[in-house]
């Protein structure tokens, strides 16, 4: 954990609450209790304790995080080889999008899903492996059209080409099964073409690694599909900077590398982009102490946690003023 970057105390809070709702009901670890209706930080970090035969891509199926945000919050190890007895923060700290709390929500910048049930109170979220170069992941708002287990693949034919060019043909139809990179399961969405699915290929997680869809792992996608009605909201944007208030009022702010249009690192000029999201959120800059120095290193180190670049100096923070469910 870095130094004076997260208060304890709010973050020992956060694993209070998590336990108190554990007494209440069976909650997964990609689930989160709402206190209240704009809680805006959800889950807590924590270290894992390495062992020798350990490595990001497998610690962060495990633990729930992909592979680019397991690198981000690591950045000094080696992804492949973290070495015995190495403590490796799992990053599973999160603001939560600034975005209608229904449905679902993707964040192409921290390739990540959020679900929002219909009844309130609580969060899930998991990983998710993205568009590629040349095959980007589209932005905008739409729904889940169908639902199907144990899917059939029909490759496009600019799939088939694709791989045909490289001395892999495809046959018209891939039946399930293990071959199949559709997964157990898959939503398709009221946007041509593009699927929320499981896959048979984990590594890609957390990655810019797909067709444009949205690639989950087989055991995250069965424990989300039968939550998901016929015609439920997907939102899909693209937020690398995300402000959000702690439950004492304090602000930090999550980074996250900037995607182009393409799915490829940006060229966004950072410091106007973190000025813009401040003068958006004036209710979140109101009686708040900014510390520049904190935001200028979140941004130049991009490390997907929420760093705190804010203190209150009055009033309360927003769970004292907000009934909670």
């Amino acid at each position: 954990m870095r130094p004076g970057f997260f208060k304890r105390g709010y973050l020992f809070c956060l694993g209070i609450l998590a336990a108190l709702a554990s007494i209440a009901g069976p909650v997964s670890a990609f689930e989160y209790p709402l206190q209240y209706t704009n809680q805006e930080l959800v889950g807590e970090l924590y270290s894992v304790t390495a062992h020798y035969e350990d490595t990001f891509a497998g610690l962060g199926g495990e633990h729930g995080f992909g592979y680019l945000e397991m690198i981000a919050a690591n950045p000094s190890m080696d992804p492949w080889l973290p070495g015995e007895g190495t403590e490796v923060l799992m990053p599973g700290l999160h603001v939560l999008p600034d975005v209608p709390r229904s449905g679902i929500v993707i964040n192409l910048a921290e390739y990540r899903l959020y679900y929002f049930p219909p009844e309130g109170g609580r969060v899930l979220t998991f990983p998710v492996g993205i568009g590629r170069e040349g095959w980007s992941s589209p932005i905008g708002e739409t729904r889940v059209l169908r639902k199907e287990a144990n899917p059939s693949w029909y490759p496009p034919q600019s799939i088939r080409e694709e791989h045909a060019a490289e001395g892999d043909p495809l046959p018209a139809v891939v039946p399930p099964g293990p071959d199949n990179p559709m997964g157990p399961f898959k939503m398709n969405l009221a946007m041509s073409g593009y699927v929320i699915h499981g896959t048979n290929k984990n590594f890609g997680i957390g990655m810019r690694v797909s067709h444009g869809c949205f690639r989950m792992r087989n055991e995250d996608i069965t424990s989300l599909f039968p939550q998901i009605p016929i015609n439920t909201p997907v939102r899909i944007v693209n937020q690398p900077f995300k402000l959000g208030l702690s439950d004492d009022g304090d602000l930090y702010l999550e980074v996250h590398t900037p995607l182009d249009g393409d799915g490829m690192p940006s060229t966004l000029d950072r410091q106007a982009a973190i000025e813009e999201a401040l003068n958006q959120r004036n209710d979140a800059v109101v009686g708040i102490r900014l510390n520049w120095q904190a935001i200028r290193d979140a941004v130049f180190a991009e490390e997907g946690i929420p760093v705190l670049i804010g203190e209150a100096t009055q009033g309360l923070g927003p769970s004292k003023q907000i009934n909670a469910y």
